[in-house]
């Protein structure tokens, strides 16, 4: 794995747009695999890739898509910002077509200038477990996955670095 595998985030969009019928083969083949080796497999990429990764060089997560909000997370946030939790939903929320709270436009409103977050501490639980690739039972979660080859690099890369291997998961 080398920081030179990473796409840019401009191009993102666009490369996992020719990729999706490729990546949806994969995702077809690595449902079939055992899934304890394929969480080994996603959990060692997902390593390797973060320790050459910062993601503060990208933050493109935060520029293009917005977490679900929970009401644990609204309760938190309305803390650190001295609003009612009313109040911050109505500034700072919409309920999309499922029913989830997101925030209303992107970038994330608490997205700075340096790509750090000011309400890092207290951050939605989405956003402290992003991109989810080192999570258990990946194959649960693998059309996530793949929405979020739009949006991160890395989960991008992941998805190379697996239809390059022999058998991957």
């Amino acid at each position: 794995m080398k920081k030179t595998d990473i796409p840019k985030p401009e191009n993102l969009k666009d490369l996992a747009s020719r990729k999706r019928n490729e990546n949806l083969l994969l995702i077809k083949h690595l449902r079939k695999q055992r899934h304890g080796t394929l969480d080994l497999a996603m959990h060692g990429l997902h390593e390797g890739y973060f320790a050459e990764f910062d993601c503060l060089d990208c933050a493109n997560c935060c520029k293009t898509i917005s977490p679900i909000i929970t009401y644990r997370d609204i309760d938190k946030l309305s803390k650190v910002l001295g609003l009612k939790p009313g109040a911050f939903r109505e500034k700072y929320l919409l309920e999309d077509e499922e029913g989830d709270f997101v925030f209303k436009a992107a970038p994330c409103p608490f997205l700075e200038r340096d790509h750090r977050c000011s309400v890092y501490e207290e951050r939605p639980k989405a956003c402290r477990e992003y991109p989810h690739t080192d999570k258990k039972n990946m194959y649960q979660i693998l059309d996530l996955c793949l929405k979020n080859t739009y949006a991160c690099p890395v989960v991008f890369a992941m998805f190379e670095q697996l239809k390059n291997q022999k058998d991957p998961g």
